[in-house]
């Protein structure tokens, strides 16, 4: 069919479908209303929707139903959403490769060819050998949702540890490769969260919980974590268990070993941030852990081993972070020798390679790479190519070459391949994705917030843009976990660049691009300044001109989502479309499921007065208003999501259906068999379109394809 045919006939199609106008009131399906009230610190709080925390339940499963069909019959009515799906296919499908890692006389890296559901992970020999395939996730299941990592190598090199896991869910099974015969071999460790495998002679140590409750393995809380040591060949029931602590149910526990297999390093934190660190000499038989660095009021980590000494990272007194090498027998600060003191800029993260230390640090939210010896002596800065991103510089103590990936918003993530003695970078492998980068800008401004602080904010489009007020606009922001929000290519955002939106992402108080200082100043009873943080930046993108509230679109996941829930419900008139993704939305019952419990030293907990009045104060469920006129709003969340379980989404878009006052639509899209982000390349082009095509026909704006 010729261009001009496919057209008329995709015209004819459109003009013959029932068009969905933004304005049309929506009958959304009846949810009802349970009696549950809830007392806190004498404060009575209504749950009428609690019956929706049973994902398991016929009537949940009937609701979720009820709800998608509405949504998806809105969608299909949106002219373009089709073509914009069709775009992001041809966008996305472009060949993706991650940095090669070497093992002993192999390389592995994965790639994936453009719209395979996941990538696939090969191996050769040498730098110049011929690729093989190692595993193919894609063959595991029919729907492409089964996730394959790469988690440990044995300390001779033969064996890879991998973990299996399915749906999109944290779940994961470890299993064990053969290299050089490529073949797996039969052991299976079930129910892992988040856990490497650390080698140690002839098996690995790994972090695990015990089985929950048929039922109950999506949304039960995740307590009771144990170390346990695997020997290859062995049943799981046979592994030896190496740490427990009864006594605290709420932690984290994960185990490393240096690379000579000398030393274990047992890191122990009760959520999100503040860690303790032990240590432990595995060449005594008999030895029991000892404590390193006690916590929990501050970070640190084991970098590595300098001999019989610890490299550590840690911002113990240093908010910004600093190395130290620390006396295992004389653990005391007092001791520590200092090998790269704190610096205005963050010290983001720390590695070794061929003997050398490589350290990126921030700078405005942009890395910046320096080469040490071990001793801190600075080698050199290494240059990297413009503004942006750079990750790698992680190898073995006799690597001589490693690798490294670099990439910014118009800038698709490329490979380099750097020697380490001669600080000698080179492009080893570039991705030709179809766009043009010299068609767009890139800037970085700061802007005011509401207390004068001053935030950093990116914003890209196109050159030679008009600031109107009437360009679309897309602002995103996270804020929170001391997670910074660096510039990275992503080939989705071409579809909206292309059609003259504004893609602007702030950095707000709550994540690390300013150290601690910066994240404390966003967390606990201080959450509040991330909210206004991010609506300083809408108010800005309008002021400038650069958009209008007409046509702001506003969009986060996780913490990201509370973050859109929270400043929806604080300012509706500023947004014209809220896209809040798997985000935490009852800040009152949060801790209840899965590992939520770990986020009470970000958020603070319900159980607690002071946090509950804070809490309370933003909860986006808890701040939802009859009579108020809300964005156009579409939630997103997902069958087998267990970090947000989806009874936060569920729960809210009940509440917000129930109270809405205007015409503006508020949805949800239920994804099946995914998890906290898509499963697989499937799923992530279907709901990115789907996301776009509802903020750009509820702004009025019209792509330039059909």
């Amino acid at each position: 069919m010729t261009r001009r045919r496919w057209t008329l006939a995709v015209l004819a199609i459109l003009f013959a479908l029932p068009m969905c106008k933004p304005a049309e009131r929506i009958a959304y399906p009846a949810t009802q209303k349970g009696a549950q009230v809830d007392d806190y610190f004498a404060t009575k709080v209504a749950d009428p929707y609690r019956w929706l925390e049973d994902d398991k339940s016929a009537e949940t499963a009937k609701w979720v139903e009820a709800q998608n069909a509405v949504t998806f019959d809105y969608l299909k009515k949106i002219p373009f959403r089709d073509g914009i799906k069709k775009r992001l296919t041809d966008i996305f499908n472009y060949p993706r490769f991650s940095s090669p890692f070497r093992v002993g006389a192999y390389y592995l890296f994965s790639k994936n060819d453009g719209l395979q559901n996941q990538s696939v992970i090969y191996i050769q020999k040498g730098l110049e050998g011929t690729p093989e395939v190692l595993i193919d996730p894609n063959a595991l299941s029919a729907d492409g949702t089964i996730r394959i990592g790469l988690v440990g190598f044995s300390g001779d090199k033969k064996y890879a540890a991998i973990s299996r896991g399915e749906a999109g869910s944290d779940w994961s099974e470890i299993r064990v490769l053969e290299l050089a015969t490529k073949k797996e071999l039969p052991d299976r460790i079930r129910w892992n969260k988040f856990s490497a495998a650390s080698w140690f002679k002839n098996g690995f140590f790994y972090s695990g919980y015990d089985k929950p409750a048929a039922g109950k393995e999506l949304t039960a809380k995740n307590e009771y974590q144990k170390v346990f040591y695997h020997k290859l060949g062995d049943p799981q029931e046979k592994d030896a268990l190496v740490f427990d602590d009864p006594k605290h149910p709420l932690r984290y526990y994960g185990l490393g070993v240096s690379e000579d297999e000398r030393y274990a390093f047992l890191s122990v934190s009760e959520g999100t941030s503040g860690t303790e660190t032990w240590w432990k000499d595995l060449a005594k038989a008999g030895s029991k852990f000892e404590l390193l660095i006690k916590g929990f009021d501050n970070d640190s980590g084991v970098v590595d081993n300098v001999g019989d000494k610890f490299l550590v990272q840690t911002n113990l007194d240093a908010p910004n972070f600093k190395l130290v090498l620390v006396d295992p027998k004389k653990p005391a600060k007092e001791n520590w020798m200092t090998v790269l003191p704190e610096r205005p800029e963050v010290l983001l993260a720390a590695s070794t390679a061929g003997g050398q230390l490589f350290v990126h640090y921030l700078k405005d939210a942009n890395t910046k790479v320096f080469q040490f010896g071990l001793d801190g002596k600075l080698v050199r800065e290494i240059a990297l190519p413009a503004l942006g991103t750079a990750g790698g510089f992680g190898g073995w103590k006799d690597d001589t070459t490693i690798f490294y990936t670099f990439t910014s918003f118009t800038f698709p993530s490329t490979i380099y391949k750097y020697e380490i003695a001669t600080g000698t970078s080179q492009v080893f492998r570039k991705p030709e994705v179809k766009f043009n980068p010299e068609d767009y800008e890139v800037k970085q401004i700061f802007y005011e917030s509401k207390d004068k602080t001053k935030v950093p904010m990116f914003i890209v489009h196109k050159k030679g843009l008009a600031l109107d007020g009437r360009n679309p606009c897309f602002l995103t922001a996270y804020g929170g976990f001391n997670i910074s929000m660096q510039p990275a290519f992503s080939p989705a955002n071409i579809v909206l660049l292309e059609n003259g939106c504004v893609f602007a992402e702030s950095n707000l108080r709550g994540g690390g691009e300013y150290g601690e200082i910066w994240h404390k100043a966003g967390m606990l009873l201080k959450k509040q300044n991330v909210f206004d943080d991010f609506i300083a930046a809408a108010e800005y993108l309008i002021r400038e001109r650069y958009t209008s509230s007409a046509k702001l679109a506003v969009a986060g996941g996780s913490n990201g989502g509370l973050l859109i829930g929270a400043v929806m419900t604080q300012r509706p008139d500023l947004f014209k479309v809220a896209l809040p993704a798997v985000g935490v939305m009852d800040m009152l019952r949060y801790h209840k499921f899965t590992v939520g419990w770990g986020w009470a030293v970000e958020y603070g907990s319900s159980d607690d007065e002071a946090s509950f009045r804070n809490l309370i104060a933003y909860s986006p469920l808890h701040n939802i208003k009859a009579g108020v006129s809300y964005p156009a709003t579409l939630v997103t969340t997902a069958d087998h999501d267990d970090r947000v379980v989806p009874a936060h989404s569920f729960k809210f878009i009940a509440t917000l259906q129930e109270k809405q006052a205007g015409t503006a639509p508020v949805l949800i899209r239920i994804e099946t068999r995914s998890g906290h982000g898509s499963s697989n390349v499937t799923k992530a082009i279907e709901s990115t379109a789907d996301e776009y095509a509802f903020f750009l026909f509820n702004v009025g704006a019209k792509p330039g394809y059909q």
